[in-house]
C-alpha cells in the first residue's frame, strides 16, 4: 500500500459471476490506483452463461474462474484488501482470509438460486450495477488518512450499506436503519 497502488481480491463461491464482475469493474474504473483479482472457494469450470451476456453488454471481457489458493502462494501478488461477496442466506460460507489484508463482506445474492432465466439475468444486472456503485464508493475512501482500525470500520459500513430488498429492482444503496 505504500506506493498508493492497491491489490484487491474479490471472493465468491464459484467465481463465475459476482467476483468476476467486481474484478472487471475495479480494473476498469480503478486502473490507475487499483488492481482487481477474483477467485472462488470452489471455482466453476467456466463463467455463468448469463453473466457472460451481462459482461458483454457492459463491455467487460477476458475473465475466467480461478481458485483462491492461487492468491495464497508465495509468488502471488501481495493483497491489500479481500472482499467476500457470498450470500449467507443461500447457505454460502463466509471465508476468512489469512494474513494481513484488510477484509470486508459485501453480500450479493447467489445467481444460481434463481431458476428463471429472466429473473437470473435481472439479478445479475442488478449485482453488476450494485458492485459498480459500491466500488466507486470504496475508491473514494481516504486510504492514506485512515488507520487500519478506522479503515476496517469504514469498509464494514460500506458493506452494510447495500441490501437486496427486491432483486428485481436492484440493490438498495440507502443506509439501513
Amino acid at each position: 500500500m505504500a506506493d498508493g497502488r492497491y491489490n484487491v481480491l474479490f471472493l465468491s463461491n464459484r467465481n463465475s459471476a459476482r467476483s468476476i464482475f467486481a474484478e472487471a469493474v475495479l480494473n476498469r474504473i480503478g486502473r490507475e490506483r487499483f488492481t482487481g483479482f477474483s477467485a472462488g472457494l470452489r471455482p466453476a469450470s467456466h463463467l455463468d452463461e448469463l453473466a457472460i451476456d451481462v459482461l458483454r453488454v457492459a463491455e467487460y471481457e477476458g475473465l475466467h474462474p480461478k481458485h483462491w489458493n492461487e492468491f495464497a502462494k508465495a509468488d502471488a501478488p501481495p493483497l491489500d484488501f479481500v472482499f467476500t461477496l457470498c450470500d449467507i442466506e443461500a447457505g454460502e460460507p463466509l471465508p476468512h482470509w489469512p494474513g494481513r489484508p484488510v477484509t470486508g463482506d459485501w453480500r450479493y445474492p447467489d445467481p444460481a438460486r434463481y431458476s428463471d432465466q429472466r429473473e437470473r439475468r435481472t439479478a445479475l444486472a442488478a449485482t453488476l450495477g450494485g458492485l459498480e456503485r459500491q466500488i466507486l464508493a470504496f475508491m473514494q475512501l481516504p486510504f492514506r488518512s485512515l488507520d487500519e482500525i478506522s479503515l476496517r470500520e469504514r469498509l464494514k459500513e460500506l458493506g452494510q450499506g447495500i441490501s437486496f430488498d427486491d432483486h428485481a429492482s436492484g440493490p438498495n444503496m440507502a443506509r439501513k436503519a
